[in-house]
């Protein structure tokens, strides 16, 4: 990490300090966005039950009812439904996936359209939670609002894609976390040493347990996102594949990253939206019994939706019939295995076997805070804020590596251009 703060440092890298510069900049213009309230509302006061993932990732903005209320959680909601689509389900959406760059545009696009209208909708719903009492008028004025502020959102996520370091939806949800993780601590820490539930050694204890189960977190991701598998690759020009000299394949152990948990919370956020709009008694008692991952129907489905987003990701990032391809054309081939289809249907047996365990990990990795937080009694929010932190430590380990990356090439640049 110091070497790379040092290369950094280079004159040489003068345009990659200026991206990083850029990229705080937009951190923290989302930052103060969070503490501007809408106009004519106040802090919403009551339990926001599974409401408290879509609190988390928007960095309080929701309970505050600012403009970023919504944060990009509608966006999320629409990548998921894009991303289903491209799975043979509509022909439109797989040819646009097949036309490489121009089609991935175009799905981009929709992508977006839709989660515009996501977002008035939640805002709709929303502001039967946050003003019970205004006029339809009222609700339509708060809805516009809050759409703006979720493509505001979009529009700087996507500034700092391009002219700045790392991807910047996940970066904005990261900073929102980072945001609510001290208050976290803190109600936790009153809760537990200060409030009367428990006795002070009882409580410290217990508060050593919560760090130490997010001190595991941290570890456990870092483990689960650089764990790989090494498949070897021989080319048609190499009789020998001799040791030193041996070309690989690296398939990481989790090829989907902390995109599962995103998406599975995202899902499971959609009925508790719903139940808000409907003002429904019955829905919602179903909706808080039976679909709020800290009761046991809810908890199940959670994990399943997390190993369900871990297949249906893993094989959009990675497709084995491209891979198998590619290799093809290149000369290459596993040894052992037939060019061609039997090396795809091999490199697809390898990746359902490593996201079999790639997935239970991070299931098993948000699953551990919010059994603790049951056990322990403690409010959703110090829950959810395990797996709010399962997705700052991906979203960071990602963007160092974009960050080491960039610096590995542009030394590499430098090298060869003194030759």
């Amino acid at each position: 990490m110091f070497r790379t703060l040092k290369q950094l440092a280079s004159p040489i890298n003068k345009d990659l300090r200026q991206r990083i510069g850029f990229t705080l900049l937009v951190l923290l213009i989302f930052v103060v966005g969070v503490n501007v309230r809408v106009p004519g509302t106040t802090d919403y006061t009551g339990s926001l039950g599974f409401l408290e993932i879509v609190n988390a990732m928007s960095g309080g903005a929701l309970r505050n009812f600012s403009i970023f209320a919504l944060g990009v959680m509608p966006y999320i909601s629409a990548s998921i439904i894009m991303q289903l689509l491209q799975m043979d389900i509509i022909p439109y959406f797989s040819e646009l996936q097949k036309q490489g760059p121009v089609g991935r545009q175009k799905i981009n696009k929709i992508t977006r359209y839709m989660g515009i209208v996501f977002a008035f909708v939640q805002g709709f719903a929303y502001s039967f939670m946050m003003m019970q009492s205004a006029s339809a008028f009222d609700r339509l004025y708060v809805s516009l609002i809050l759409t703006a502020g979720t493509a505001f959102l979009l529009w700087l996520g996507d500034q700092v894609t391009q002219k700045g370091l790392g991807n910047g939806v996940s970066l904005l949800i990261m900073a929102g976390i980072i945001v609510e993780m001290p208050g976290i601590f803190i109600n936790t820490f009153q809760q537990l040493l200060l409030g009367s539930t428990y006795e002070t050694w009882q409580g410290g204890l217990m508060f050593a347990g919560f760090v130490l189960v997010y001190l595991l977190i941290i570890i456990g991701v870092i483990f689960v996102q650089e764990a790989e598998r090494k498949i070897t690759i021989q080319y048609a020009n190499k009789s020998t594949v001799v040791a030193g000299n041996r070309s690989y394949m690296p398939m990481k152990i989790n090829a989907a990253g902390v995109v599962p948990v995103i998406f599975a919370s995202s899902l499971l956020a959609i009925p508790a939206t719903i139940a808000n709009f409907a003002n429904n008694a019955d829905f919602t008692n179903f909706v808080n019994n039976y679909l709020t991952y800290t009761k046991p129907v809810g908890f199940v489905i959670y994990m399943l939706l997390i190993y369900f987003f871990s297949y249906i990701y893993t094989f959009i990032q990675i497709k084995p019939e491209e891979l198998a391809k590619n290799l093809n054309e290149a000369g290459g081939f596993i040894p052992g295995v037939r060019p061609g289809k039997d090396t795809e249907k091999h490199i697809s047996k390898i990746l359902v076997r490593l996201t079999l365990v790639g997935g239970f990990f991070i299931a098993v990795l948000a699953a551990i805070p919010i059994l603790f937080g049951l056990i322990g009694g403690l409010e959703s929010a110090a829950a959810i804020g395990g797996t709010s932190l399962l997705i700052v430590v991906g979203v960071a380990l990602e963007t160092y590596k974009q960050l080491e990356g960039s610096l590995v090439s542009r030394n590499y640049k430098k090298g060869y251009s003194r030759r």
